[in-house]
């Protein structure tokens, strides 16, 4: 009898929409658990924006404090503790002591983030399927989810004509950037259809836009602008940001990017020189009658693309230049598109969900990952908080099991 005659009325026991890291570690988990898992992915091999993060090294998570890795994590709505809880159940430790059982080392940079030494994606990622299969869980790709019918069982439709039966159902269908790799967003109006609060996506972790004039360009364009800290809306970050032909990118302004997505007038005020004060400063300068910025430039150590930024103004008076490099606003004109983000904020309400991540309408239909309403910056946070929520749901679908 043919294989897929043999699953007609089959109901699965659990079934996992979304190959990439929350919906592959619930998988994982469940299965190590006992249960029956059925993963299905719309593309064509799961992972691909694991593979993604895999060209920038595969930055797993950060070694930071715990206290101050827990509060990197936003979501209008969270419960209270819902991320300490979490993380505590997967820790930064833990996701390293993970990827070592996989036969895949890992290392802390200078920064305090963490990777494989081997800063590819690919092997840990061969690995990790390796292991769902010997767990049992069976990988169905080419299934895109288009129809949800919740009951008992539920059921899924997919575009190319197959519906399946399940008890239970883990969405890990992720957000909105980077749609190529099939975390397009499109289920949003899935989840509404059936009644469903869904905060809109937007870009998070992106580049913001602002207007350089061709000069600044010919001079800064693509060279980073090192040792800062930038504040918005009463948020002061250190870091670095670049400046692109579009605008500015970098971790600092990553950082801020809930800040801004909440101000009426976009902009943020860039400190050029945080170990000097004003006074210090005006006390370094020493190029008495001679242009003001070039000499500033010389004495302040000023990067070639900071002093063509700081050009676009005329500058006579010392002091009011070292004012300017301690705050210099630049104004903004909106984030990028989403589909160039890192990642995007929005996603299920939390006020849709219970503690187990199980959407209150629907018992059994549970969402994972970047679904979900929250955000964190670049660093590793974002992979560490999908891996913890498919641990923690694995967790307390075991307990209602017992």
């Amino acid at each position: 009898m043919d294989e897929e005659m043999k699953r007609e009325g089959e109901v699965i026991d659990l079934a996992v929409v979304g190959g990439g890291p929350a919906g592959l570690r619930v998988a994982e988990v469940a299965a190590g658990r006992g249960r029956g898992v059925v993963l299905f992915e719309g593309k064509a091999s799961v992972g691909r924006k694991f593979l993604v993060a895999g060209k920038g090294g595969l930055n797993l998570t950060h070694g930071e404090d715990f206290e101050r890795f827990a509060g990197r994590y936003e979501g209008v709505g969270a419960p209270e503790g819902f991320w300490r809880r979490v993380l505590e159940g997967f820790s930064p430790a833990d996701m390293r002591e993970w990827a070592a059982e996989l036969g895949v080392e890992t290392f802390q940079a200078t920064s305090g983030r963490v990777y494989p030494k081997a800063l590819k994606a690919a092997p840990l990622l061969r690995r990790w399927v390796g292991r769902l299969k010997e767990r049992g869980v069976r990988l169905e790709m080419n299934h895109r989810l288009c129809g949800l019918e919740p009951g008992e069982p539920h059921r899924l439709v997919f575009e190319n004509g197959r519906v399946v039966e399940a008890r239970e159902v883990v969405l890990a269908l992720g957000g909105g950037s980077w749609p190529q790799t099939g975390s397009d967003g499109k289920w949003v109006g899935l989840l509404e259809r059936l009644g469903i609060g869904v905060a809109p996506l937007v870009s998070s972790n992106c580049g913001w836009e602002h207007g350089w004039s061709e000069r600044v360009l010919a001079v800064a364009e693509g060279m980073p602008l090192k040792n800062l800290e930038v504040s918005a809306g009463g948020k002061r970050v250190a870091g670095e940001l670049m400046v692109t032909r579009y605008g500015l990118e970098g971790g600092a302004i990553y950082q801020l990017g809930s800040v801004l997505r909440g101000m009426a007038e976009l902009g943020i005020e860039v400190d050029f020189k945080p170990t000097f004060s004003v006074e210090e400063l005006v006390a370094k300068f020493s190029n008495r009658g001679g242009d003001v910025l070039a000499g500033a430039g010389r004495a302040w150590k000023l990067a070639p693309a900071v002093v063509a930024i700081l050009g676009e103004r005329e500058w006579r008076d010392v002091r009011e230049l070292a004012v300017a490099v301690k705050a210099f606003r630049i104004g903004l004109d909106g984030p990028r598109p989403i589909a160039e983000a890192i990642s995007s904020a929005g996603g299920v309400r939390w006020s849709e969900l219970d503690e187990r991540l199980m959407l209150k309408r629907y018992p059994g239909v549970y969402v994972v990952g970047e679904m979900v309403d929250w955000d964190a910056p670049t660093g590793g946070y974002l992979m560490q908080g999908c891996f913890a929520m498919g641990k923690g749901w694995g967790v307390n679908a075991e307990k209602l099991r017992c």
